[in-house]
């Protein structure tokens, strides 16, 4: 029983860890994004929505494995 904990907990530090560096790189990439050219919205409300689909739609197939 301890093992199942175990790996329960292993498996929620290393998603989340992995979670928080996709996400800075994610931040980076979109910064740069912006230093880089005039467009100052690269992010619109509507952009995020849709990635906030996207991002829900991959959890769903990460669970379905």
């Amino acid at each position: 029983m301890e093992n199942n904990s175990s790996f329960k907990r292993n498996a929620v530090l290393v998603g989340g860890i992995i979670g928080a560096l996709v996400g800075v790189v994610a931040a980076n990439m979109l910064v740069k994004e912006v230093e880089e050219g005039d467009n100052q919205d690269a992010l619109t409300p509507a952009k995020g929505f849709q990635l906030g689909m996207l991002v829900l739609g991959l959890l769903r197939q990460i669970t379905n494995l």
